[in-house]
């Protein structure tokens, strides 16, 4: 048996000690025989843990714990990046330790101040856009994630997609990665359908988005829109669940929960998301800070079981 099924199936097995029925002990669901699935059968995507899950570890010891809980992929930061080589670390050989463990990047998180709101600003942030990048590149990854922080109020779509449009062409052509954009309540560029928009309007056919499930409950841009999408068009989905209260209007990303711990929809977005197409990873991303004061391999573990069992109700 190959180490990573080894660690795969172990993990899930202990995870899911004392649920009914185990997810482990389920027989693979009856999907197509040309449709390639993850977790043994269970999903339909590979399985991301975004490295914030479980913030207070070193990113080394991320890795181990992703790992060891049988995720398929992880997504890490890109400050994690900077400090791994600052204390010496070669971040090409943690590519290769992280693809050894049986798992790869698929996207970095991420090219901040990489969209600002004049030509002047823009050419000034392109090196550290271009560290950003080479440090992902040198673990992999197949996206970055590019941040729209500094676009502005009131910015000006078609000028963010031209801008947009050049970090993609920088990344592909520089570096072999594609930045991907996401949509975020707190910045001025706030819904899916917003940076679908920019994309769009990118005209590039790299051009990718990142949707959150908790950002789209939050930003009341909803779900809807998701329907209208082809999945090619998502470079990662990223995901958690909402709890009940606060109100929407005092929820921050502290209050992301666990997969089937809160009220979001989840089973029908996983299966709207099924029917667009999208074949990339779903990422577990949790910001809870009393999530990072618990044991983190089981936070882990937890999160990998819950996850699974969202999709498992989505019957994808």
């Amino acid at each position: 048996m190959k180490r990573r099924r080894f660690i795969g199936l172990g993990a899930l097995a202990g995870v899911a000690a004392g649920t009914a029925p185990s997810l482990a002990a389920k027989k693979p669901l009856e999907k197509s025989k040309t449709e390639k699935r993850y977790q043994q059968g269970q999903s339909p995507w590979p399985i991301c843990l975004d490295t914030a899950t479980i913030r207070p570890a070193s990113l080394r010891k991320k890795v181990q714990i992703a790992a060891k809980a049988g995720f398929d992929a992880i997504e890490p930061w890109d400050k994690e990046l900077a400090e791994f080589e600052k204390e010496g670390g070669n971040l090409k050989d943690l590519g290769k330790e992280i693809k050894d463990l049986g798992m790869f990047v698929p996207s970095v998180i991420g090219l901040w101040n990489a969209l600002p709101p004049t030509e002047v600003a823009f050419e000034e942030s392109l090196k550290d856009t271009r560290n950003r990048m080479r440090m992902a590149a040198d673990i992999q990854s197949q996206h970055i994630q590019t941040i729209p922080n500094t676009v502005g109020e009131n910015y000006d779509q078609k000028y963010v997609s031209q801008r947009y449009r050049e970090l993609i062409d920088i990344g592909i052509n520089e570096f072999g990665i594609n930045p991907a954009l996401v949509f975020v309540k707190f910045f001025p560029l706030k819904t899916l359908g917003q940076a679908v928009g920019v994309a769009l309007d990118a005209n590039h056919p790299k051009a990718m988005v990142i949707p959150d499930t908790f950002h789209m409950h939050i930003s009341e841009g909803g779900f809807e829109g998701l329907k209208f999408l082809n999945g090619d068009l998502i470079a990662i989905f990223q995901f958690a669940d909402a709890p009940a209260s606060p109100d929407i209007t005092a929820l921050g990303d502290k209050h992301r929960v666990y997969p089937g711990d809160g009220i979001l929809p989840l089973p029908e977005i996983l299966k709207t998301l099924k029917s667009t197409g999208y074949k990339k990873c779903i990422s577990l991303e949790l910001y809870n800070p009393e999530y990072w004061k618990q044991d983190l391999q089981e936070v882990a573990n937890t999160g990998l079981r819950k996850t699974m069992e969202v999709i498992h109700k989505a019957e994808v």
